[in-house]
């Protein structure tokens, strides 16, 4: 069981998670997955399968909190979904047989994963750079084609894709406030396969907690969905009054320090 003061770290974990996400449209399960792990391994939860349910409980925390994400970006009419329709078919059958995978990779891989998949989002967050916008959007091939590729990497990070979809929309002309708003609306299905994925391979895994269906933690699942859910429409409105550029990068600091956690546990 987890004591009182892991609780409230995961409770603080969630509040960030759900304001910087609001804040920045980014971040949610790139700050759950390692305080989460972090959590699951000061109580001695989960043993070699720690990582996996850190990744499956965020994917399952955002299928709650991006729901409300996507109906705000909709009233703004800032989702294509020609591009939803597009790209999340495939999305959620890479994100689907990634998650299934997931299983079979030992939690150390999954970890490793992470470490570098957020180094290397907080250094482009750092430089500030986006990809120049060098042709349209590909058709219905080539939209899938990224889908699947954006949906696998997500079910190994536990997050919901923008920091790979928004680029990749930009970079096919798509308008920054269409393409944040419509990586927002495929990070639902990404959410949902990825967490369906993460309970069916888990389901008979051993020495998992009290409480976990599958690779899903449900207590601290609860708890983060409380969190994320009442923070994440104050950062969207704090979005208009603060510095986002600054935070931005502070918010890709906070990442390479978590990132270094992660890595010195590992090591």
């Amino acid at each position: 069981m987890l004591s009182w003061e892991l609780w409230a770290a995961l409770l603080a974990c969630g509040a960030v998670a759900g304001f910087m996400a609001g804040l920045l449209g980014v971040g949610g399960g790139l700050i759950i997955v390692p305080v989460l792990g972090g959590v699951l391994a000061a109580a001695g939860l989960g043993g070699e399968h720690a990582q996996h349910l850190a990744v499956g409980t965020s994917l399952a925390v955002m299928v709650f909190t991006s729901a409300s994400s996507v109906r705000a970006h909709h009233k703004k009419g800032a989702v294509d979904w020609r591009v939803v329709r597009g790209m999340a078919p495939a999305m959620v059958l890479g994100t689907l047989a990634g998650s299934l995978l997931a299983g079979w990779i030992p939690g150390r891989a999954l970890a490793w994963f992470f470490v570098i998949y957020a180094y290397a989002v907080a250094a482009q967050m750092l430089i500030g750079k986006q990809p120049k916008a060098g042709r349209e959007m590909p058709g219905r091939v080539g939209q899938g084609a990224a889908g699947s590729v954006i949906g696998m990497i997500s079910s190994w990070v536990g997050i919901g894709g923008g920091s790979m979809s928004v680029p990749f929309m930009a970079w096919c002309n798509v308008p920054v406030h269409t393409a944040i708003g419509t990586s927002a609306a495929l990070g639902w299905p990404i959410a949902i396969s990825g967490a369906a994925g993460y309970l069916i391979s888990g389901w008979h895994a051993a020495g998992l907690p009290w409480g976990s269906a599958g690779f899903v933690y449900l207590p601290a699942m609860l708890a983060l969905m409380l969190m994320t859910v009442l923070l994440a429409p104050l950062g969207a409105r704090a979005a208009h009054r603060l510095p986002v550029p600054r935070l931005k990068k502070a918010f890709a600091v906070l990442m390479a320090v978590m990132a270094c956690e992660m890595l010195w546990r590992l090591l």
